[in-house]
Order: structure tokens, then sequence, then C-alpha cells
């Protein structure tokens, strides 16, 4: 069996119609792409609010971790730290206290999602209760939204007028 010039072009050809044909155009791949961009701008922002969500979520569970845990120690050394001492107390007794059995964490002290220190306030009495709180988003005394001062979960926000724990 011969195979003619005039075959052989033609197959060469048609294969190399088929090659130009296998892959995908240039605006089919622009289409997939915008098609891809506006689900993600539409997606995106949802997203990213149950990501700021969470973080509130995550500081309120850790501001009740921190309370339980002053409330321990007060069980062990009959008073909550001073403003001094703070929640290094619930990790470490540099001071010396008597009757204390801590530490009263697993692993180092935590900060808040948004990587600052918890800020702890002393009760004014005996029988007063501790504050610790986050800053919130800003790191800002105060705020609003996502700003907002996070507080231990169940507990409430103080009285509007009242002075701002320090720092």
């Amino acid at each position: 069996m011969t195979i003619s010039l005039t075959d052989l072009f033609a197959r060469r050809r048609r294969a190399a119609r088929r090659a130009r044909r296998a892959g995908y155009s240039l605006l089919e791949i622009l289409i997939v792409i915008s098609i891809i961009a506006l689900i993600a701008a539409l997606v995106g922002p949802r997203l990213f609010a149950q990501l700021d969500r969470s973080k509130v979520t995550t500081a309120e569970v850790q501001a009740r971790a921190l309370v339980s845990a002053l409330n321990t120690m007060r069980l062990d050394i009959g008073r909550l730290p001073t403003d001094e001492e703070g929640l290094g107390l619930l990790v470490r007794n540099e001071a010396g206290v008597s009757g204390w059995y801590g530490p009263y964490l697993e692993g180092a002290l935590p900060n808040d999602p948004w990587d600052r220190p918890y800020v702890y306030t002393a009760p004014e009495t005996l029988e007063g209760s501790a504050q610790v709180i986050s800053l919130g988003a800003d790191g800002q005394p105060g705020g609003s939204g996502l700003a907002a001062d996070v507080y231990p979960s169940g507990a409430a926000a103080p009285v509007e007028g009242a002075p701002a724990p320090a720092a």
C-alpha cells in the first residue's frame, strides 16, 4: 500500500486543524476568570465578616476562661490579684504569694484574637469581681461594632458613663 504525497499533506492539515481546536481560546479563559472573580467578590465579604465575628466570640470565651481561672486562684489565695500583679499571677508566682498552687492556666497567658493582652481590672473590694476584657479590633477603650470592647460571654458591659478600664 502506497501513500500519495497528496494524501500525506491532507493528513497533516487535518492533524494541524485538530491540534488548533484542542485547547481553550483566550476568550473562554477570560470568561471563566471573570466568573470566578465575580463569585469571589460576592462571597469574600461574607467570609471575612464571619471571621471577624468568630474573633469576637473567641475573645468572649477566652475572657470567660480567664475569669474562671481567677476565681479558682481566689479560692486558693483568698483574694484576686491586684492591678500590679495582674493576670500574670495566673501562670507564675514571682511575688511569692502564699497559698498559690498554680499555674492556673495551661501554657502562657493568652493574647486576645487581635494579638493584644487582655485588660485586667482588680475589684475595689474583697467581695467584688474582677474585670477581664479585650479592647476589640481597634485596641482602644469603648468603640462600637467590631471595635467595641469584648467582655466575657454572659457578663454585662459596664454602665454608660462608668470609667473605662486602664489599659
